[in-house]
C-alpha cells in the first residue's frame, strides 16, 4: 500500500469514484482523513494498492456500504466533554429568562450523529428547574440516512468502548430519562419527543431555519477549510440575535467569518452572534 496519498494518481482517482458513484462529497474532506479510513478498509480486505481497491468498490455493494460507514463522521456520546455541558446548562437559563413562557426556544444539534446529543441536550432542560423544558424545541439534523434512523430510534448498545452509563454520568440520576435492559439504554418518550431529526448537508443546504442555540461540535476537525468556512457561514445565519454557538474544544473559527462571533466561554468554544452579524 502506499505509504502516502500525496500526488498519487491512483488515490485521487479513487477519491473521484467515490465521490462520482458513491455520492459522497470527499472533496469537502481532508485527504489525511480520508486516506486513514480508506486505508483501514483496505487492510481490511487485504488490499495492497488504491486501484485495486477500487476495482473491488465497483463489484462489492457491501463494501460499498462499509466504506461509506466508516468515511462517514460518527464518534459520539452523551455529555461529551461534561465541562462544555455545565456551561450550556447556563446557556439554557440565560434563553430560559427571555421572552414569555409561550416563546419556543429553538436549538439546533446540527452534524448530530446518533443523536447523543441532541437527547443530551434534552435531558439537560428537563434537569434545570430554571429551565422551562416545554419551551424547547430540538432539532438534530445529520447528512447520513442511516444514522438518523438510529438517532430516532434512541437506542443505544453499551460495549467495552461504549459505556454508555459513564457517559450518563454527567447529568447524576439518568435512569429518570433512559432506560436500561442490560447492555441496551433507551431514551424514555419525554426525552425524544422533544427532538425531531431531518436530513441536511451543511455545506450545500441552507438551515433549517433560525435558532437560539446551535451546537456543532467535532465536525471541523475532518474537513478541509473551503468547506469549513461555508459550514460556519450556515451556523451564522441560522443564528437569532444573541444566539449561541458551540463548537468541540479542539476547533477554531475561521479568520474571515470570526466578526461574525463574540466570545462568551473562550476556552470551551462558547460563542454567541455579534451585533455586527445582527446588523448584516
Amino acid at each position: 500500500m502506499s505509504s502516502s496519498s500525496a500526488g498519487d494518481a491512483d488515490f485521487e482517482r479513487l477519491l473521484e469514484y467515490i465521490e462520482d458513484s458513491l455520492r459522497f462529497q470527499t472533496s469537502s474532506y481532508n485527504d489525511a482523513y480520508l486516506d486513514r479510513r480508506i486505508s483501514a478498509r483496505m487492510r481490511r480486505r487485504r488490499v495492497d494498492e488504491y486501484d485495486e481497491y477500487q476495482n473491488l468498490l465497483r463489484t462489492e455493494d457491501d463494501e460499498q456500504a462499509a466504506l461509506l460507514d466508516a468515511l462517514s463522521v460518527n464518534v459520539t456520546s452523551f455529555f461529551r466533554n461534561p465541562k462544555v455541558w455545565d456551561a450550556l446548562r447556563d446557556v439554557l437559563r440565560d434563553l430560559s429568562s427571555r421572552g414569555s413562557r409561550h416563546d419556543p426556544i429553538k436549538v439546533w444539534s446540527a452534524a448530530c450523529s446518533d443523536g447523543r446529543e441532541a437527547y443530551s441536550l434534552a435531558m439537560l432542560a428537563h434537569d434545570d428547574d430554571h429551565v422551562d423544558e416545554r419551551r424547547i424545541e430540538i432539532v438534530g439534523t445529520d447528512i447520513k440516512r442511516e444514522i438518523l434512523r438510529a438517532a430516532r430510534n434512541g437506542e443505544y448498545r453499551a460495549s467495552e468502548t461504549n459505556d454508555i452509563a459513564e457517559q450518563l454520568d454527567p447529568i447524576g440520576r439518568w435512569d429518570r430519562y433512559v432506560d436500561r435492559d442490560g447492555d441496551i439504554f433507551r431514551v424514555k418518550d419525554k426525552i425524544t419527543d422533544m427532538v425531531r431529526f431531518s436530513r441536511r448537508d451543511l455545506i450545500r443546504e441552507d438551515p433549517p431555519g433560525t435558532f437560539d442555540l446551535v451546537v456543532c461540535r467535532n465536525l471541523f476537525i475532518y474537513i478541509n477549510a473551503e468547506s469549513k468556512r461555508a459550514v460556519f457561514e450556515t451556523l451564522g445565519s441560522a443564528l437569532k440575535p444573541n444566539g449561541y454557538l458551540t463548537i468541540g474544544m479542539t476547533e477554531t473559527i475561521p479568520p474571515r467569518v470570526r466578526t461574525q462571533f463574540d466570545p462568551v466561554e473562550k476556552r470551551l468554544r462558547i460563542y454567541r452572534a455579534s451585533d455586527a452579524a445582527a446588523q448584516r
